[in-house]
């Protein structure tokens, strides 16, 4: 046999092409009669590139080149070399095949339950069938083995799954052969397997290299083995240790990189001392290959660990950042960096590989600040476009029947054009948005949309026809979609209506424009054909299904993509070359990838049944992993924390750890490959928006002039001017009031209100006297009148509805008692006034108590009832919550219109109706009477020093008393100036 091997630390692809250019570049005809089988496509291109630079630019006869794990039927007719075509029938479609397994996991019931509650769940759960039945392909393990496993000892419901999984075996292939099709990853396995006998029997009289691949299939296995044994046939293994001593090789586990070589040697009947260097004088050596034999090694014999040299990181840069945006940025500047190395070759490239695509798209993100566009070999979800984003709005408001976020979002979507201008249509919909659709969420349908719309105040009448026109529009394009989805369709159906009305809204030049554009209606075609002839769904699953259909589909674009730079998945990395490599989100679960067995076996029964485990996979990300850090320069990068969390070093960078006896929580200081990524990375990370000079912009004072201040003001907005001057200055002299949010829900406010006006009520309706024996179910009923809207669901019903009937019994018993003791009342929600300040420019206080009675003749108490929190003591005494004490000079002066006289002496008191306790409670204001002059004092001459035309009106200058909610903190600009440091005024 000819096996050979390229070390980890060299260039796969380059040493490959230079060794074939020494052995046939003499004759480039005999170069042109070679066969090499590669593993990947991408990995052709490389090789492709590889003789470029192996013959200087030199224009040179290349042999043929075959992607081993993807031929396809004419590729494997040129690479047999005698014309004869495999006769196999053709793939299904992977589509066509998602819909099929689909309607077998949509009929499978676990007991009386579907094991898929929804179209959707039934596709999902069909993918991960699919896979099921690409493993048992790939591995050659027929269905019939299934059957034995029924009778272990698993639970019930696994032995469901099981005879479910038998019923799949039994049928799917009928269905596949009355179709005339077959699993396209059987076909591919048939398809080499085929091949290798065609070989066996036939060898073909040219030579023939398989480089690259380990093996792992058996179907690949077998053919590695007949071309080992060809006359003319040579294997190249990637990076086999030669050196690894026995005990370890005995050792490897599935999660070893050097397991698949190992087990392909067994396959292949070779020992380690049979394989040889692909070129005499490339030894493997090196300080970069003992690195990763020794960080590699199987932890049964890590007592034999030999620390490397440390100049064997030398080419290795470890950055560990705090956050991913932070990884991501020092990737991006690791990749810009080698554009504008100007001590290196124009020719430099670099490359990010990562399994991470979240990493991958923030890399890409970050490095458009200096307007790059990099390749990304994994390509860009189809559903993260703007075409397949039109249509997954347009199913989502017509499924949530027009509710305003879903229809803004259609409408403030960049291809929404509703047949006219999309500037026009844009200025509709902000005028719909801010007039009409802000505060509490609408009833279902477009008819209260329209209700809203005729209530709204518009500047002018063709604001509001042009409001009114924007949603005639939406109705047309959408009423045959909205028509499907109510009464229920078949999904073929239901795509049609939504490509008609994605058309409609979208023009179909713009929809199907662009390499997204044209993704979108290759995959919508595929979908129609697939899915024609299945069941009818219901409306409401729709939208989820539609996007898991769309879900696996990539959009690749075909040029404008950086030449220099790339994004690589591990798998693309795969002999590819550069000249910087950043190994990207070394996190466990991540890289390498957490591990899971999927819905429809367990590890007991893949191990019976022959399939491999899932630390396989871990075991070829391992190899991915090793085969990278052997490149010329690399850069390793994690991020410590994601989602406020701490997350878990990748075990790789762990080994590293411990190999260099670095021990990250200690006291020794980190390797000079960490203190190179500190030093350089992440202090350009963190440099790089840092501003050169920070000045904190000082807190706004804004003086307006006199004629625009205020002259009259509630007692709410004393207590604003109080704690936030700018607030008022903003509300009440700027005119700028929050904007209310999209769909909002009753709170706090609102249950408020409610119960005022319920307390009011009832007081209205027994003003006087002993309640009646009846009051405590009458209070009740107020309660349901004015509460029930804010109870519409169980939920809230449940929590609030207790609370209100606690409130209520604590309320009549105090009303009776305090009626008893001879209290009276005098009113209810009554309006008052003083007026203070200087004659020139008088201030009119005004307020609305909730209630006032008279204890005695002259003694009168105020009442102001909380639902929420109560002002504490230190407020009251820091006259920071002016509004009883107020009411109290009110009082005092006869400032009540509706009540006769003043009073000789004012009690205060909040009566905490908040349905906690006891259902309330009653907190008296102590030394009112020394409290109320206090604050009609300050009142005064606050009057007469805003009256100034030079006065300011500062940003809460009181930082222990800044008012509970604060609606123009983002004017204010808190957290800029308030790092400035400073004392309160």
């Amino acid at each position: 046999m000819s096996i050979f091997t390229i070390a980890i630390d060299r260039r796969f692809a380059d040493e490959l092409a230079i060794g074939l250019l020494a052995q046939y570049g003499g004759d480039p005809l005999a170069l042109a009669d070679v066969l090499i089988l590669l593993p990947t496509r991408r990995s052709v291109r490389a090789l492709r590139e590889a003789f470029l630079r192996a013959a200087n630019g030199k224009p040179t006869i290349l042999p043929r080149m075959a992607p081993l794990g993807d031929v396809d039927e004419s590729e494997w007719e040129v690479a047999s070399g005698d014309g004869s075509a495999l006769a196999l029938p053709p793939a299904i479609e992977p589509a066509e095949r998602d819909a099929l397994l689909a309607r077998l996991v949509a009929a499978f019931t676990d007991g009386d339950q579907p094991i898929a509650q929804s179209p959707a769940q039934a596709l999902s759960l069909a993918r991960e069938l699919g896979r099921l039945l690409d493993e048992l392909a790939i591995e050659g393990v027929s269905f019939d083995r299934l059957e034995g496993l029924v009778e272990g000892n698993f639970a019930s419901h696994w032995q469901r799954t099981l005879k479910f999984l038998a019923i799949v075996g039994e049928h799917w292939p009928q269905l596949l052969a009355e179709r005339g099709q077959i699993d396209a990853i059987e076909r591919r396995t048939q398809a080499i397997r085929a091949q290798a006998m065609r070989w066996r029997e036939r060898p073909p009289a040219t030579p023939v290299i398989a480089a690259g691949s380990t093996g792992s299939q058996p179907a690949t296995r077998e053919l590695l083995s007949v071309i080992a044994g060809l006359a003319q046939g040579k294997l190249v293994l990637p990076g086999l240790d030669r050196d690894m001593d026995e005990r370890s090789w005995a050792e490897l586990d599935e999660t070893h990189p050097q397991f698949g070589l190992r087990e392909l040697l067994k396959a292949l009947g070779c020992e380690r001392r049979d394989v040889v260097e692909w070129r005499d004088g490339a030894g493997t050596s090196s300080a970069r290959h003992l690195l990763i034999a020794e960080l590699m090694r199987p932890a049964e014999t890590t007592e034999e660990w030999v620390r490397p040299l440390a100049s064997s990181l030398e080419h290795v840069t470890r950055a560990d950042c705090a956050t991913p945006h932070q990884e991501a940025l020092v990737i991006a500047l690791a990749l810009r960096g080698v554009l504008g190395d100007k001590t290196r070759r124009s020719t430099q490239t670099a490359a990010l590989v990562t399994p991470d695509r979240d990493l991958a798209r923030r890399v890409a993100a970050e490095l458009r600040r200096w307007n790059i566009d990099i390749d990304d070999s994994a390509g860009t979800p189809l559903l993260d476009t703007p075409s397949a984003g039109l249509m997954q709005a347009l199913v989502g408001v017509v499924d949530e029947g027009f509710a305003p976020v879903a229809l803004l979002a259609l409408l403030k979507h960049p291809l929404c054009a509703l047949g006219g201008d999309r500037a026009a249509v844009l200025d509709a919909a902000r005028r719909l948005d801010r007039k009409c659709l802000r505060g509490l969420k609408p009833m279902p349908g477009l008819a209260a949309i329209r209700a809203r719309i005729d209530k709204a105040r518009f500047g002018d009448l063709t604001d509001r026809l042009a409001v009114h026109q924007l949603i005639d529009r939406v109705e047309a394009a959408t009423a045959a979609l909205a028509a499907a989805m109510q009464a229920g369709a078949a999904p073929d159906a239901l795509l049609d209506a939504t490509i008609a009305a994605a058309e409609t809204v979208a023009s179909g030049e713009t929809l199907w424009s662009g390499d997204a554009g044209g993704a979108l209606a290759d995959a919508l075609a595929r979908l129609r054909a697939a899915w024609a002839g299945t069941a009818a769904i219901a409306g409401g699953q729709w939208p989820a299904l539609l996007a898991t259909m769309l879900e696996p589909e990539i959009v690749r674009p075909t040029f404008g993509r950086h030449p220099r730079l790339a994004i690589w998945g591990p798998l693309e990395a795969r002999l590819q070359r550069a000249d910087l490599l950043v190994l990207g989100g070394l996190n466990e679960g991540t890289w390498p990838p957490a591990v899971e067995t999927g819905p429809w076996l367990n590890r007991p029964m893949r191990a019976q049944l022959g399939l491999p485990q899932p630390e396989r996979r871990i075991g070829l990300s391992a190899h991915d992993f090793v085969a990278a850090l052997g490149a010329e320069r690399v850069l390793l990068t994690r991020a410590e924390r994601e989602g406020g969390a701490p997350t878990v070093p990748s075990r790789w960078l762990a080994r590293l750890d411990a190999l260099f006896g670095y021990d990250p929580g200690g006291k020794t200081a980190p390797p000079e490959y960490i203190q190179r990524g500190q030093h350089e990375y992440l202090a350009w990370a963190d440099a790089l928006d840092r501003p050169g000079d920070y000045r904190p912009w000082p807190r706004p004072e804004p003086r307006p002039p006199l004629e625009a201040r205020p002259m009259r003001l509630s007692v709410s907005s004393i207590e604003q001017w109080r704690r936030d001057p700018y607030g008022l200055y903003a509300r009440r002299i700027l005119g700028l009031d929050a904007l209310e949010p999209l769909e909002a829900e009753l709170g706090a406010a609102d249950r408020g209100n409610a119960l005022h006006d319920a307390l009011d009520e009832f007081l209205a309706t027994h003003p006087s006297g002993l309640l009646p024996p009846g009051a405590l179910a009458e209070f009740e009923v107020l309660g349901e009148k004015h509460l029930g809207t804010l109870m519409t669901s169980p939920t809230e019903r449940a929590f609030w509805w207790p609370r209100f009937l606690r409130l209520t019994r604590w309320f009549i018993a105090t009303e009776n008692a305090r009626r008893q003791a001879g209290t009276r009342l005098l009113a209810s929600e009554t309006t008052g006034s003083l007026t203070v300040g200087p004659r020139s420019r008088p201030l009119t206080i005004e307020a609305r108590a909730d209630r006032i009675d008279e204890i005695e003749i002259g003694v009168w108490d105020v009442i102001d009832y909380k639902t929420g929190r109560v002002p504490t003591n230190q407020e009251l005494e820091a006259l920071f919550a002016p509004q009883l004490l107020l009411e109290a000079a009110m009082a005092e002066r006869g400032g009540f219109s509706k009540i006769p006289g003043k009073a000789e002496e004012v009690h205060l008191s909040y009566w905490q109706a908040n349905g906690l306790g006891d259902g309330g409670k009653v907190s008296e204001i102590k030394a009112s009477d020394e409290l109320v002059p206090a604050m009609l004092a300050l009142v005064h001459k606050m009057a007469a020093h805003f009256a100034k035309p030079g006065t300011p009106y500062p940003a809460l200058p009181w930082s222990a008393y800044i008012p509970a909610f604060n609606d123009y903190e983002h004017l204010e600009r808190v957290a800029e100036w308030s790092t400035a440091g400073g004392d309160d005024e």
